[in-house]
């Protein structure tokens, strides 16, 4: 787990767990990192200590299922992860003998917390390598000295927003950032370099320390020196003051761990390392130990990564691959997904009605790869390779031998039929047939097929480019076959995918449309909509429930809703029919008509259009925020209820992953259905029946979440 080699009188200690795929820090490999240690300390020999890994990562952090374990323990089982793992990084400075950290792959957590610890920081020049401190991404904190060394390093503007963020960077970013000392090119340097700087610097000390005159100990600097200014500096107070209110303005207060990391910083800085470290371990137990980092660790880490790894993919069937991709629609949905395609190496024919059409299609991939290489993430080589993959036509012959044609034509259940049945045919033997519909239930457009088997739904969330989410439906006839080809291809595209039984919205759309709605309900009620908009916001999601009806398109919201009426799902009292409706008959049809609930002038920020004061006059009385936020989240947890009662959705997992990556329900709450667990499932059913007195029955739970509110039940699972 933890090699043992010595070299040159320095004590090589090389990370190489068997247990697990990556180094990380948990039960069995944090006490075999301190026996590796004592025993070079123990040894006389030993003049230093090089830290490495013979794995192709550094240390990847701790192992989250080790704080999850803990989560509802008592406080002091997590105060002791905090501590026994600050003791040992503290013994690494005052032990005696310099120790470097050999950094050749990432270090993320508490692997680059232990980096800090060191001495002296030398990093292999990998740009597959990312370095930092992501903690917070989950509802944490640097649990191992972090939010105490990194602020003495760097100084804490330089600091704060590496904190604050998680971001992580590549090693040259963290040269330039003085979070390593030295890059290097090969291992062989690296261990040459670490071995050099060891036998240049026998006795060194971490500047936040000193030795004590009387004993010759090491121990914590009690004049702390922070670069740039202490805490109580002006410097210090414009800081503090700054970060606070950008925290208050991005999380909305829902998110602890950003604001606690402010106050061990803020507190930290003012006493020494020791006392420092002591106030970082109260406050890692008071971030760990809660709610939301239980949520985000269980969704967004371990969840996200089952997800990833394609849970729902049916194992008996062979590997499949996709090496020519045809795309019928050079719109919007359809030149992302020609993006995406071409850029994972996918062979991509993009047609449309004219090649001209196409080409605007294929100008838009042009656009990104260009973005990117200006901010440094490609070259011009990559990008036309890239271009060259997406062939432009009109001619529906060249989609002739594709493994998988994606239809991304306009959401109309005839015009999806036609192409169908004219596409479908050129596909190969086994070939697989996709339409990217949002809302048209697949077996219904599957009848157009010749091979329903091999036709299946996929869901592809706009921009494609940024949005990490694909929602397959399975249709009624869609085979495992067909499953496997899709998941396959979502990974190809290093993408997440959720797998959903058919229905009308299927999930997604389904559950993200109770959102709009509830705003419109709002606004008929004559709710402020500056009220509606911060409350949205507050709960937790990106955008307010009118500004995002106007990027959607008041005319799709209402096109949608007709369809729903014609069906007889909906009836032409749909508050968001009516609504949509009357926006649509003025020609504000949203952002794209730069009309709608906004106003969109030409060359500034828009704003919500003044005329919704006489279309809904305000209402005298206007109700508290937190009861607006309640409204928007319990609408759309219950709403998932509904759609795993029936099993349009079939996990947990599904409908929270779905519901955070598809549309940003607030991740801080685990997710759409996670959110019951979150408030507690009797006190869900509770408000729930509170919320459909006072607001309609829309809020009414149904008798089988009634009675697993009545077993307390913990999680939702199918029979």
């Amino acid at each position: 787990m933890i090699n043992y080699t010595k070299n040159r009188h320095v004590a090589i200690l090389s990370w190489n767990m068997s247990s697990a795929p990556m180094n990380v820090l948990n039960d069995d490999s944090i006490p075999a990192f301190e026996r590796a240690l004592q025993r070079a300390y123990d040894d006389t020999e030993v003049k230093g200590i090089v830290i490495t890994s013979e794995k192709n990562e550094f240390i990847a952090g701790a192992d989250l299922k080790m704080i999850l374990r803990n989560n509802d323990k008592e406080p002091t089982e997590m105060l002791k992860i905090s501590t026994e793992l600050n003791r040992i990084f503290r013994g690494i400075e005052t032990a005696g003998k310099p120790v470097v950290a050999a950094i050749n792959g990432t270090a993320l957590g508490g692997g680059y917390e232990a980096c800090l610890a060191c001495h002296h920081r030398i990093a292999l020049d990998n740009p597959k390598a990312i370095i930092g401190l992501p903690e917070v991404t989950l509802g944490l904190l640097p649990g191992g000295g972090g939010t105490q060394r990194l602020p003495r390093l760097l100084g804490m503007e330089a600091a704060l927003p590496l904190l604050l963020e998680g971001k992580r960077v590549s090693p040259r970013e963290a040269l330039a950032l003085g979070m390593v000392d030295e890059l290097v090119t090969s291992r062989e340097e690296l261990m040459e370099k670490a071995l050099t700087w060891i036998e240049a610097h026998p006795d060194p000390l971490q500047p936040w320390d000193e030795r004590d005159r009387t004993t010759g100990r090491i121990v914590g600097r009690e004049n702390v020196n922070v670069p740039g200014g202490t805490v109580q500096s002006p410097v210090g107070m414009r800081v503090f003051g700054t970060a606070t209110a950008i925290v208050m303005a991005k999380t909305g207060g829902n998110y602890p761990a950003p604001l606690v990391i402010l106050s061990c910083v803020y507190e930290g800085l003012q006493v020494n390392i020791d006392r420092g470290l002591m106030i970082e371990a109260r406050y890692f137990v008071k971030v760990a130990t809660s709610k939301v980092a239980k949520s985000l660790i269980q969704t967004m880490f371990l969840g996200l990564n089952e997800a990833n790894k394609g849970i729902h993919r049916p194992k008996a069937v062979p590997p499949t691959e996709v090496k020519k991709l045809g795309v019928v629609g050079a719109g919007m949905m359809g030149s992302g997904i020609a993006y995406a395609a071409a850029t994972a190496g996918v062979e991509v024919v993009l047609k449309d009605v004219s090649v001209e059409v196409a080409e605007k299609g294929k100008a838009y991939s042009r656009m990104v790869l260009q973005k990117a290489v200006e901010r440094g993430k490609g070259t011009p080589e990559k990008t036309e390779a890239t271009l060259n993959r997406i062939q432009t036509t009109a001619d529906v012959a060249d989609l002739n031998g594709c493994d998988l044609i994606i239809e991304a034509v306009f959401e109309n259940r005839e015009l999806k039929a036609q192409v169908t049945q004219e596409i479908e045919p050129l596909l190969t033997d086994q070939g697989v047939f996709a339409s990217n519909t949002s809302t048209l239930p697949i077996s219904g457009l599957a009848n157009a097929s010749t091979r329903p088997e091999n036709f299946v739904g996929m869901h592809f969330f706009s921009p494609v480019d940024k949005m990490p989410l694909v929602e397959i439906i399975r249709g009624a006839k869609t085979s495992d076959y067909t499953l496997a080809v899709a998941l396959d291809f979502v990974k190809k595209l290093r993408k997440t995918p959720i797998v959903v039984n058919d229905s009308p919205g299927f999930y997604t759309s389904r559950v993200f449309s109770t959102y709009t709605a509830e705003g419109m309900e709002m606004l008929k009620e004559g709710i402020d909509p500056v009220l509606i908009e911060n409350g949205g916001k507050n709960a937790g999601f990106p955008v307010g429930p009118l500004a995002v009806s106007d990027e959607i398109s008041l005319e799709l919201i209402n096109r949608i809703s007709a369809q729903g009426i014609q069906d007889g799902r909906l009836t032409e009292d749909d508050t968001a029919y009516q609504v949509a409706g009357k926006f649509v008959a003025l020609g504000r049809l949203g952002k794209k008509a730069k009309a709608g609930f906004y106003a969109y002038p030409e060359g500034e920020m828009k704003y919500l259009w003044p005329g919704l004061a006489e279309m809904f006059p305000l209402a005298a009385d206007q109700p508290p925020i937190d009861e607006l936020k309640k409204r928007f989240l319990y609408r759309q947890a219950l709403e998932a209820v509904r759609c795993f009662e029936e099993g349009v959705i079939q996990t947990q997992l599904d409908a929270d992953i779905g519901s955070i990556l598809a549309w940003g329900f607030p991740a801080y709450t685990g997710g759409a259905l996670s959110f019951v667990h979150f408030v507690g499932i009797a006190n869900f059913v509770q408000e729930c029946d509170r919320l459909a007195d006072v607001n309609g029955e829309r809020f009414r739970p149904t008798p089988w979440l009634r009675e697993l509110a009545g077993r307390g039940q913990s999680r939702f699972e199918h029979n």
